[in-house]
């Protein structure tokens, strides 16, 4: 059992925080909202827990993969966390497994132990609570460590594919400024000193470029402090829900970025029902696991029609989120009782099309970055070399 901090309401209003013991954040909710207390918050206690900083998927992954050698070799759980954390670099990382064989070593088990810590993945505590019911650990770790592969092989895909059009408008921003602060402050200088009319084009730049060198410190303060209240207020619900509109609203990214998620929708569904964990339970755990807010709603939305008696399908047709080829391909997969396995080829599906749509986008944005920095470039010198060229026809 875990020690959590709730903040709940009375039925007169009253706010307060109770410390108790239970097996899971959800259990304790359902626990007071079962008794007509309206809760606020779940909270992991203690020093460890409270810190909800995310464990990097790589290094956890290497972590799985040492835990499943280690228990396969029969080793004791809590002897093969103590190994393994003695081994980490992080020294967060570390605490936490030492916790966990604290923990464990107390009588906890090891789905608890872990989902105390904090910033550990929804999926990984519930895919140990699955190994520790079905009594096949062994197994479950090994159908998340080929998860964690496949997830980190896609994200690292995707990741280069976007690290070269990066690269390019970071460099056409950045000769952008030095050309506007630094060169043409200097041809302002220059025409100044010779007098005479400019064309004007010349003008303009060499205002703007003037002004910019002048006031460029107050925009850059000016643009961090928007970039850091957008950064705050992604951080909330409202937030997150709008950034996540925009994002799925995005021309020829919008759909990349569905189907991204949808296939990792259907990867993580389909490791937790081969676990064995039931429909419901898993659903609410593969939409936690997912990025995009507004279809994680839409999942756990249809966790309320599931629960109904109706089918997968029909309600994740219902949230209107979900590409008809997904739901299609889930319907197949419940009426011939091979869901899991469908959703793997719904992930297969989507994680090609999304390599192919994000290698089409990147053709084509690629040339028109350089397209843009190569006219910005010839605009700027046709306004700075304008006068030079035209020397003859200045009037002093």
């Amino acid at each position: 059992m875990a020690e959590f901090v709730i903040k709940l309401a009375d039925e007169r209003g009253r706010v307060q925080e109770q410390t108790h013991n239970a097996a899971s954040a959800d259990e304790l909710r359902q626990r007071f909202s079962h008794a007509g207390y309206h809760v606020f918050s779940v909270k992991t206690r203690g020093g460890l827990g409270s810190r909800r900083r995310k464990t990097k998927l790589e290094p956890f992954l290497i972590f799985n993969q040492q835990f499943l050698t280690l228990v396969r070799a029969g080793l004791p759980i809590h002897g093969s966390l103590e190994m393994l954390a003695r081994n980490q670099r992080n020294p967060h990382f570390a605490a936490q497994l030492l916790n966990v064989t604290d923990r464990v070593k107390t009588g906890e088990s090891l789905s608890v132990a872990f989902e105390a810590q904090g910033g550990f993945p929804p999926m990984y505590t519930t895919t140990l609570l699955a190994g520790e019911r079905s009594g096949n650990l062994q197994e479950v770790l090994e159908r998340y460590v080929t998860f964690q592969k496949i997830t980190l092989t896609f994200r690292k895909k995707l990741t280069a594919s976007l690290i070269y059009p990066s690269v390019l408008i970071t460099l056409v921003i950045g000769m952008f400024i030095f050309m506007i602060t630094f060169v043409v402050p200097s041809f302002a200088t220059l025409y100044d000193q010779m007098g005479g009319t400019l064309p004007w084009i010349t003008t303009a730049l060499l205002n703007f470029g003037v002004g910019a060198q002048h006031k460029g410190p107050y925009v850059l303060v000016i643009v961090a402090a928007i970039a850091y209240g957008l950064f705050r207020y992604s951080k909330t619900d409202k937030g997150r829900d709008r950034i996540d509109g925009f994002r799925i609203g995005m021309p020829l990214f919008g759909k990349i970025w569905i189907k991204y998620q949808v296939a990792l929708f259907g990867r993580t569904l389909s490791t937790l029902l081969t676990g064995g964990l039931p429909l419901v339970p898993s659903l609410e755990t593969a939409a936690r696991s997912i990025s995009s807010n507004r279809i994680a709603k839409a999942v756990f939305t249809s966790v309320t029609s599931v629960r109904e008696g109706k089918s997968l399908a029909d309600s994740l047709i219902k949230t209107k989120v979900f590409p008809p080829v997904a739901t299609e391909m889930i319907a197949v997969g419940e009426q011939t009782g091979a869901l899991p396995q469908m959703l793997n080829s719904v992930s297969d599906f989507f994680e090609q099309d999304v390599d192919t749509s994000l290698s089409v986008a990147m053709s084509l944005i690629e040339p028109a970055i350089l397209l843009v920095m190569g006219v910005v470039v010839v605009i700027i010198l046709i306004a700075l070399y304008l006068p030079i060229f035209s020397l003859g026809q200045l009037q002093h």
